[in-house]
Parts: structure tokens; C-alpha cells; sequence
């Protein structure tokens, strides 16, 4: 089976970057998720991260804080985001990605929630509350059957960026804004930050997210990664218009137009 890396890879060499997309388990309503999740992929999506709902989310902003409580409040648990993965995954072979807290998994059980989110279809995890420091004590010896996928920002140093790297499997995330997501306020050289990074030699692919939220966006960062992720902006337009699912088709669509070249 293809992993993540050979995945982005593979869509490098198309000329092309890989989209990533983020969309809560239930939202904008229980019923239509499968359907929206995959309309998402149809427009252009390379890679769907499927946020678990959790009522503390920390690193996540306002906007896809909303969407999480609407999606507890409908009664998402987690027996339903694998039953949404199992569905989606009967309909597209693209990367999936369960994106949670720490805190839910452990209810569940790591090694019971990496061996059902195997089964259920999902390709790699992220788990934004889980850093370096903390990886073996979260994952322990279990035989990890999902791709576990690492965050860096801006602050990282090179050490740790190169600790992170090779820990990390699937992508490396990087977090090109201080903060949580949906506050877009690249005040530093973003691109310089890039650059630094990419003159590592990193074995993985570098995926940005936490501040990209355009074509715009794409445009100036694209030739110093290879992928991007976009979360906010998408949950935004849904919250606005939930019925409006041709709007964000459009937008996914005019992303992956700007990830090419």
C-alpha cells in the first residue's frame, strides 16, 4: 500500500503540491458528512484530515472550535468517526488523516484507537497535544499501524526540528503561525523560516498548515514546501453557508489550481 510520503511524492512529480484539507467528523451536519468529506476530495483535495470532535481543542481557533461543539452536540463520538472513515474510504483511495486530542484517544485506549482507526481505513494520525518530549510515554511500544505525523513552528530550533523528523512518519506539519489555527498573521519571513527548514535535508515531506487560507497564500509559500493544509477557511465557509457545499467545492477547487506549478 502507498504510504503518505509516496503519496506527496508522487503528486511532487505531477508538478504539483499536495492539498491537504481538514473537515470535522459530523459537521456541518451528522447526516451529510460522507457526502461533503467527499466532494472535498472530487474538487481537488490530495489528503482529508478528519478532525475528531473534543470540547477543548487547544491549538485550534474560534472557527474550528464551533464546528467541534456542533459536532458533539449532534453526538459525534468516535465510534462515528470510523464509521465516516469506512464510508469515505469505500469511495476514494486519497490519504486520510485522523486529527485529535490526546485526551480522547487515551479514554479509548492508544493502542485499541490505532488498531480501529487502521481498520476503519484512516492512513496517519496528528495529534497536536502530543509533542517530542512526550511521544514514547503517549504511543509507548505499541506497534503504531497508523503514520504518526509531527508538528514544528517557526521557534523550533534545528535540533529539534531534526529530532522531530525522524520521529515523524507520514509528513512533517509544519505550523507556520504562532498560535492556534484560523489566526492568520504571517509577521515573520515565513518564506526565510521555510527555506531554513528545507536546507535541513528532511526525510520527510514538508506539509504547511496554521495560516493558509488562500490561493494567495499557496502562490507565495508553494515553492518552499510540498504540500499545504487548509482548515479554517474551509470550516468558515461551511459555517456561513452550510447548505452552500458548490461554494467550497469552488474554493478546494481554486486551491489545488494555485498547488499546481
Amino acid at each position: 500500500m502507498q504510504t503518505i510520503h509516496t503519496h506527496i511524492d508522487t503528486i511532487n512529480k505531477s508538478g504539483s503540491k499536495a492539498l491537504a484539507v481538514f473537515l470535522t467528523a459530523g459537521f456541518p451536519s451528522a447526516d451529510t458528512y460522507v457526502d461533503t468529506a467527499c466532494s472535498l476530495l472530487d474538487a481537488g483535495a490530495d489528503i482529508l484530515e478528519i478532525g475528531i470532535p473534543f470540547s477543548d481543542p487547544l491549538a485550534d481557533g474560534p472557527i474550528i472550535q464551533q464546528s467541534s461543539q456542533l459536532a458533539l452536540d449532534n453526538g459525534i463520538r468516535l465510534k462515528d468517526v470510523f464509521t465516516y472513515c469506512e464510508q469515505i474510504r469505500e469511495r476514494t483511495s486519497k490519504k486520510l488523516v485522523a486529527m485529535g486530542y490526546a485526551n480522547p484517544i487515551l479514554s479509548y485506549g492508544v493502542e485499541k484507537f490505532m488498531t480501529d482507526a487502521a481498520s476503519a481505513g484512516f492512513d496517519g494520525l496528528i495529534v497536536p497535544d502530543v509533542p517530542y518530549d512526550e511521544y514514547e510515554n503517549f504511543y509507548g511500544q505499541i506497534n503504531k499501524s497508523l503514520e504518526t505525523i509531527l508538528l514544528v513552528t517557526p521557534v523550533t530550533t534545528p535540533e529539534r526540528i531534526a529530532l522531530v523528523d525522524k520521529k515523524s512518519k507520514g509528513f512533517l506539519y509544519y505550523v507556520s503561525v504562532a498560535g492556534i489555527t484560523g489566526t492568520h498573521s504571517w509577521s515573520g519571513d515565513v518564506i526565510g523560516s521555510l527555506q531554513r527548514v528545507r536546507a535541513m535535508g528532511l526525510q520527510n515531506k514538508l506539509m504547511v498548515g496554521f495560516g493558509v487560507s488562500s490561493a494567495g497564500d499557496i502562490h507565495k509559500i508553494k515553492g518552499h514546501c510540498d504540500g499545504v493544509i487548509v482548515g479554517s477557511a474551509i470550516i468558515k465557509r461551511l459555517l456561513d453557508e452550510p447548505q452552500n457545499i458548490k461554494r467550497v467545492e469552488e474554493f478546494v477547487a481554486s486551491l489545488k489550481q494555485a498547488c499546481v506549478g
